[in-house]
């Protein structure tokens, strides 16, 4: 695969995440608010919102796994980034993108086989009686695009996105805003 090509690729699967957790999330809204409305005016729920709601968060959460990692949001262990010398950076770089791939297919594989047994016993909602297995197939399909987005990032590394430090609670003292003097 050509930098080019996994640059699209990257392009793409990042375009379905940011979609479909803006429509899932936009479905969570509506039918929160339904449910309220519903409420307000006739003093009783709507039965199936609750659960409509949680297939929806389902989908926010399992898109933003993968806008997390394109972001350079993720999660990620730092407390050996200091005790390491900073010429093991590039291989270190690779093996932590080769692992998140590896761990992501580990659990994309486990979460296929829990939806294909969903679907083979025939697994329904006990509210709205819908099969649950095409909300399920969310997780494998979140993990394998990640794993996916790690390959590329294991083997191309100008396409990584720089670590946005969003969960770093240090970060203000290693590295100053601008306009900021350091602490």
């Amino acid at each position: 695969m050509s930098e080019r090509l996994a640059q699209r690729v990257l392009a793409v699967v990042s375009r379905v995440e940011r979609w479909l957790c803006i429509a899932a999330f936009a479905l969570l809204v509506a039918v929160l608010f339904a449910d309220v409305l519903s409420r307000e005016l006739t003093a009783a729920g709507l039965h199936w919102a609750s659960q409509i709601g949680v297939w929806a968060n389902v989908a926010v959460v399992m898109a933003g796994f993968g806008l997390a990692s394109a972001s350079g949001a993720h999660l990620r262990p730092r407390f050996l980034d200091e005790l390491l010398p900073a010429s093991w950076n590039d291989l270190l770089g690779v093996l932590q993108h080769l692992l998140m791939a590896l761990f992501c297919v580990a659990i994309g594989w486990v979460s296929l086989t829990v939806v294909l047994d969903s679907y083979q016993l025939g697994a329904v909602e006990l509210t709205l009686f819908w099969p649950v297995w095409p909300v399920q197939a969310l997780l494998p399909l979140a993990f394998f695009a990640a794993a996916l987005r790690h390959l590329i990032y294991a083997f191309f590394a100008r396409l990584r996105p720089a670590d946005s430090g969003a969960f770093d609670i240090n970060a203000d003292q290693r590295a100053p805003r601008a306009g900021r003097p350091g602490l």
